[in-house]
């Protein structure tokens, strides 16, 4: 019954921006830490971003880092991800993520929930 839907992806040119979100539903998540992986087809899904369940401590993957900011509202149920300079390389379905803190959110075997994914694509 819990869900993670995400919204927000798109086609964006090269060194633009979009702005992804995760809407929670069928219970609160803000005892969970959140987060997002991308997946190219014919590839693992790999580690984006994610944020400990206060917000307070973030995490990203080094190809990101200084581009991308996770962000939640746990008044909302809802998690952000904030994605600047966008290059080609970053092109994938993003998924949602939650768990029961930011070490194992970074793992896929940790992750509890997955949402369905949400395609972003940026031209060169």
């Amino acid at each position: 019954q819990a869900q993670l839907v995400e919204s927000g992806g798109g086609l964006v040119q090269a060194g633009g921006s979009l702005r992804l979100s995760c809407a929670a539903s069928g219970r609160t998540f803000s005892n969970y830490a959140m987060g997002w992986f991308r997946q190219v087809p014919g590839k693992e899904r790999a580690f984006v971003a994610a944020i400990s369940w206060s917000g307070g401590l973030t995490y990203y993957a080094d190809s990101v880092k200084g581009r991308f900011t996770i962000s939640r509202d746990n008044a909302k149920n809802t998690v952000y991800l904030q994605m600047n300079t966008l290059k080609s390389e970053d092109t994938a379905v993003y998924y949602c993520v939650a768990g029961l803190n930011g070490v194992v959110v970074r793992t896929w075997s940790g992750v509890q929930y997955w949402g369905k994914g949400t395609r972003v694509t940026v031209s060169s």
